[in-house]
């Protein structure tokens, strides 16, 4: 029997929230699983109440009088304030405004988010942009998507995505074994069923609804019918998501600075014969139009992940630059070249962001979409584990070994860890915090995943190395090529005789 939604997450919110309207609208009854245990209320778990809490605070930095110009704006269509990474950028000065604003957004977790709601709010964003496309799909998909664009934008909603396909067997063809990719299995009067699982939905357990749509790589495969777009609350009967193990939650005080409050906890969803009422229904089996689709409606998010990964970037080498100074070798030369190559990565990616701007096209929607940066997205994936290396080579052995808050209070220990374990001009305590930190970064469960995030969301890199290589116009250089290589390779000369040997 399939099921159907009976809990708008909004809960009648208008407008852009507060924090404490984020907490209590996650209380929806969501088949919500941790550790083989079922969670009500996420907003009050341990598990996820500090990541709940740091998106809360930053949610109420849309109300600050200094913030809000920045972090907001005026709907004309509805009279609401809503938040900016909504706004159809028509201009120039449009995409500046959401990229400051992401700015911030991103700086205030130090690039930790990936799936902050600047960076998501703005795929709802290209999903609407990219409604003239669907219309052509099916009559009314176009509508759906900027229906939905308005439902996310005006009660100002948490999303996540859903991609990937389950990990089964990537070298079968999911037409073979259907239960390799979720599958529209019945169609009726009220919408489509749909069936399977999708993984990997960060931020699944605290956002209100998942944008569903296809990988990739199954588009290629030419299984039509497993192509469909989709937008559902997480609360929808049968849409079961389950946590994987969380980080930072263990209590050992500045241990785990930055994953107990930026764990966005990333999850599997499980539709068990879910019932998609046909108007959130965008896209149906048509692989090429998935493909145009896939990279139009992300052209905004890419940009804002550029955005959040020089805040990471920017992270790991005041971390380095830090460490280095709290051991003194922040003078070597060996070490200032280790420092110099993650600045170099900062700004580049820096530059990246301004180039997406000045190669920005308005798109047939009439909106002005940042310039295509899939070979800067490459770029970034390859040198994020060098990036990770610098504070880690840093650091070295002492990121390993650092007292607790409890061993700095123990008396019998403390003259010693002042003794042994301080640094250049910094004390113990101090210093203990700040290689804990960098191991939190880098190093433990939370530092790991975050490492492994940067090379795979933004896709399978071998694939889009492909693609950038055969979108290539070689045409006009080959043409000089050949024509280089169609005579002997250099003048042509007489040969010499000797005067003596003339006749």
């Amino acid at each position: 029997m399939s099921k159907t939604a009976t809990t708008d997450p909004s809960k009648g919110h208008l407008g852009v929230r507060t924090g404490d309207d984020y907490r209590a609208s996650l209380d929806d009854g969501r088949e919500l699983y941790l550790d083989g245990k079922r969670i009500t209320d996420p907003a009050s778990h341990p598990a996820f109440k500090p990541s709940v809490d740091e998106l809360a605070r930053i949610f109420d930095l849309q109300h600050d009088p200094e913030h809000a110009p920045l972090m907001t704006w005026k709907d004309p269509d509805s009279g609401l304030t809503l938040g900016r990474a909504y706004q159809p950028t028509r201009t120039l000065e449009d995409l500046r405004a959401q990229r400051r604003s992401a700015e911030l957004w991103l700086r205030e977790s130090m690039g930790q988010h990936g799936r902050s709601p600047a960076f998501m709010s703005s795929i709802a964003l290209g999903l609407y942009d990219f409604r003239h496309q669907l219309e052509r799909n099916q009559t009314g998909f176009g509508a759906n998507a900027e229906a939905w664009y308005r439902h996310c934008a005006t009660n100002d909603l948490v999303l996540t995505h859903a991609l990937g396909d389950p990990q089964i067997d990537r070298s079968a063809d999911p037409v073979d074994d259907p239960d390799l990719a979720l599958r529209v299995v019945e169609e009726n009067d009220k919408g489509i069923v749909v069936r399977g699982a999708k993984q990997l939905t960060t931020l699944a357990p605290t956002a209100h609804e998942v944008l569903v749509y296809l990988s990739a790589s199954f588009t290629q495969r030419s299984a039509e019918q497993f192509v469909v777009w989709c937008a559902l609350p997480l609360n929808t009967p049968g849409l079961i998501t389950l946590c994987r193990e969380p980080f930072g939650a263990e209590p050992w005080g500045h241990a785990h600075p930055l994953a107990g409050r930026f764990d966005e906890q990333d999850a599997m969803l499980f539709f068990d014969d879910v019932l998609v009422p046909w108007d959130r229904v965008f896209l149906l089996r048509d692989g090429a139009l998935a493909r145009t689709g896939l990279g139009r409606i992300n052209a905004w998010s890419a940009y804002i992940g550029h955005i959040r990964y020089r805040e990471r970037l920017r992270t790991l080498l005041a971390t380095a630059t830090m460490l280095a100074e709290s051991i003194g070798v922040d003078g070597f030369r060996n070490v200032q070249e280790e420092l110099g190559k993650l600045a170099t990565y900062t700004e580049m990616t820096e530059y990246f962001i301004d180039a997406a701007e000045a190669r920005a096209t308005v798109t047939d929607s009439g909106l002005l979409a940042p310039g295509d940066t899939a070979a800067s997205r490459v770029w970034s994936a390859e040198v994020a584990a060098s990036a990770v290396a610098v504070v880690r080579n840093i650091g070295s052995a002492g990121v390993l070994m650092q007292p607790t808050e409890n061993d700095l209070g123990n008396e019998r220990l403390r003259p010693l860890l002042d003794r042994y374990m301080r640094g250049k001009n910094i004390p113990a305590d101090k210093k203990s915090r700040l290689f804990r930190l960098a191991w939190d970064l880098t190093g433990d469960s939370f530092g790991q995943r975050q490492d492994l995030y940067e090379y795979v969301h933004r896709g399978d890199l071998a694939r889009n190395r492909i693609n950038i290589f055969k979108r290539q116009d070689q045409t006009e250089i080959r043409s000089r090529l050949e024509r280089l290589i169609s005579g002997p390779a250099g003048p042509t000369t007489t040969a010499h005789t000797p005067e003596g040997e003339r006749s």
